[in-house]
């Protein structure tokens, strides 16, 4: 037990210091790019995204999570499963590379046929590093991904910086991405022990993908919703539009992928470990939803109140139509590592199946509320996304009633403690906003005011999860 405990603290720091520190350089890259770069730039690779973060549902969802999930897999397993995941990677490039003058033509942009067809080498390029992500998640071993994402956020920022600052326009977005994606696999190839193998066991693929397409489906369903939004704006609005919407989803994304992505790397392979004992994943899930409602509901309540002055010191005066689109979009995705959280509880156990139906349902929904939307306005689809995700989390919370006696009621009364002190912090932030303060020192004195209200409404409402963290960081002192 004490081992676990162990490596999954090792694990969130190594995560959060990994994601944090490559999205505070990534987030600096993105607005040096901003000002030097237009909306309709922007509003172009938003357009290519779409397309290849779908085909990358195929070659990094699923399989990988399936190694992990599997006690016992071996060196068979992965490298059946690194072959299976690169074959495919290669064909869904070509396909792209085929359909790409179509795409072009239903976007009514041809300069989309060369920058898709670019960037889509990214797709085998990820399939490589699938296998080398799962090793690392197996064996909790998480210290390799800080450098590895590091490395490629860091080379990759420089690159498309100077591309950006010389003139070349889109293509330093594609540049990029496309080095982040190389770099890390680069790095990870030589910092992972692990290596493919020349055997390949088809008992062992058949069983692999059993359990993985479910979750691969799942996925892909997820992703292809998340991606409709863009698509609709893409093609019936305008790609300034869609810039606009997307550098909206930017910061408060920032801040939730740190706390999401850290959180759901360490908690499912702990969880798969304690699979068998119902009570102990109850208390890491309970543990998991206290602490990351404690971080992130007052980040996004904040960032709700400084929207303006913020995008304004950032981004300039261009991007003020984006402000709207950052608010709503604090609402979503504050809803987002809930899921995420009930999501690892359901793939923990073994059902891949109960992810792949609870799917199914939400985007049946989800979908139905962006044919509404998109004839209303921009605004509309962003708002209907933010009150989906909210259905969408409620949706994902009421099967682990059953699968661990964690019921809907319990999970809410676990995050309202940090969602009460959240909203009087906001009311404090919001105050503060009404005096007419340059942007530098109003954005200075809401942050240090709405830390010190929180902090201090904690230890007055002696919330559980503040002294959680005080005695964690202890125990890492001490280990040291």
């Amino acid at each position: 037990m004490s081992s676990i405990k162990t490596k999954v603290m090792s694990g969130l720091i190594w995560t959060f210091g990994e994601r944090i520190t490559a999205q505070v350089v990534s987030f600096v890259v993105s607005i040096v790019l901003a000002r030097i770069l237009m909306p309709e730039e922007y509003g172009t690779i938003s357009m290519v995204l779409v397309f290849i973060n779908i085909a990358n549902v195929f070659v990094s969802n699923g399989l990988g999570e399936a190694l992990v999930q599997k006690k016992e897999s071996d060196d068979t397993d992965f490298s059946t499963i690194f072959y299976c995941s690169f074959i495919l990677s290669c064909i869904l490039y070509v396909v792209l590379f085929l359909v790409a003058p179509s795409l072009a033509k239903f976007y009514k942009n041809e300069r989309l046929i060369w920058v898709l067809r670019v960037l889509a080498i990214k797709i085998p390029i990820s399939a490589i590093s699938t296998v080398q992500h799962a090793y690392v998640s197996k064996h909790m071993i998480f210290k390799k991904f800080f450098f590895s994402t590091l490395g490629g956020t860091l080379l990759s920022g420089v690159v498309g910086i100077a591309m950006a600052v010389y003139g070349f326009g889109v293509w330093a977005l594609v540049f990029q991405y496309l080095m982040n994606t190389i770099i890390d696999t680069v790095v990870l190839f030589i910092t992972v022990p692990w290596r493919p193998r020349m055997i390949f066991s088809i008992e062992s693929a058949r069983s692999l993908i059993n359990y993985g397409w479910k979750l691969m489906a799942a996925s892909l369903i997820n992703t292809v919703y998340n991606e409709l939004r863009s698509l609709v704006i893409g093609r019936v609005y305008t790609s300034a539009d869609l810039a606009y919407y997307n550098k909206g989803n930017q910061i408060p994304n920032l801040i939730i992928t740190n706390v999401d992505t850290a959180i759901g790397n360490v908690i499912f392979p702990a969880m798969v470990q304690e699979n068998d004992n119902r009570e102990r994943l109850k208390q890491i899930s309970r543990r998991a939803m206290k602490t990351t409602s404690f971080l992130i509901f007052p980040m996004l309540t904040g960032l709700i109140f400084v929207a303006r002055p913020l995008i304004i010191l950032l981004l300039s005066e261009k991007w003020v139509p984006a402000i709207p689109y950052l608010q709503m979009a604090c609402f979503y995705w504050a809803c987002q590592p809930f899921q995420t959280t009930n999501w690892q509880i359901i793939k923990a156990v073994g059902r891949s199946d109960l992810c792949f139906k609870l799917e199914i349902v939400k985007k049946i929904i989800g979908v139905l509320m962006i044919l509404v939307s998109m004839k209303i306005s921009v605004h509309a689809i962003a708002a209907s996304a933010a009150l989906f995700a909210a259905i969408s989390m409620v949706i994902n919370i009421l099967p682990n009633k059953k699968l661990i006696g964690y019921s809907i009621i319990e999970m809410l009364k676990d995050m309202a403690p940090s969602a009460l002190i959240s909203v009087l912090m906001g009311g404090t932030v919001y105050l503060l906003s009404l005096i007419p303060f340059p942007d530098v020192i109003l954005i200075s004195v809401q942050t240090i005011v709405g830390v010190v209200v929180y902090v201090g409404l904690s230890y007055a409402f002696k919330i559980d999860s503040l002294w959680y963290l005080i005695h964690t960081v202890k125990q890492m002192k001490q280990r040291k």
